[in-house]
């Protein structure tokens, strides 16, 4: 598994639980409190144990605790660079599901040796999309909370549901009732910091 992968559950659970839990996780796996390097490459059985541990730790299902990590790579001002690699797909919520094809190619730019799952997004019955994730099943839980969190960051109004996840393939069930429901979060490519207003996405 990619450090990076890795780090962001650390960050995760130390800026959400506090350097206690941290510390337990870490001795827990056999690791330093220091934790993970960003640019290592780590055994992908010891991320495993990681989320295993961190899940009986907080009494939560694994798939709640990865959803729980994608929301905070959106809403955690530490991993804007996070936030910035989505929002740049599009100006509003549904040119992002659009552009999400191309979002291992994009990550690759910023990280050549990162691998995300392959993902598909279609057209389903009653204006229902359905995004196919290909791949480890925890990425799809990690990326309905990052979708869920954008849907808020746009100000969308969106229904979402992890279908069905099985050894390599799950599918998230999306549906958007109305994209400009409500303000959003100020966001502008130029500008990191953002801008005040639904203009300064």
């Amino acid at each position: 598994m990619h450090g990076l992968v890795n780090r962001s559950i650390q960050c995760f659970v130390r800026d959400t639980y506090g350097l206690d839990l941290w510390g337990e996780v870490a001795a827990a796996i056999g690791i330093e409190p220091e934790g993970f390097e960003a640019l290592f490459s780590y055994d992908d059985e010891l991320t495993e144990r990681m989320i295993a541990t961190i899940s009986e730790r907080l009494h939560k299902p694994e798939a709640m605790v990865l959803e729980d990590v994608g929301t905070y790579l959106i809403s955690n001002r530490e991993a804007e660079a996070v936030r910035r690699l989505l929002r740049f797909g599009g100006d509003t919520f549904s040119e992002l599901l659009n552009s999400l094809d191309d979002l291992p190619d994009r990550a690759r730019l910023a990280v050549p040796d990162l691998e995300i799952p392959q993902l598909e997004v279609a057209d389903g019955e009653d204006g229902i999309l359905t995004l196919s994730v290909t791949g480890h099943p925890g990425f799809a839980c990690v990326l309905l909370g990052v979708l869920r969190a954008l849907a808020d960051d746009y100000g969308a109004l969106v229904l979402m549901d992890l279908e069905e996840s099985g050894a390599d393939r799950s599918i998230i069930l999306i549906r958007i009732f109305d994209s400009d429901f409500s303000e959003g979060r100020a966001f502008s490519l130029a500008n990191p910091s953002g801008a005040s207003g639904r203009d300064g996405r």
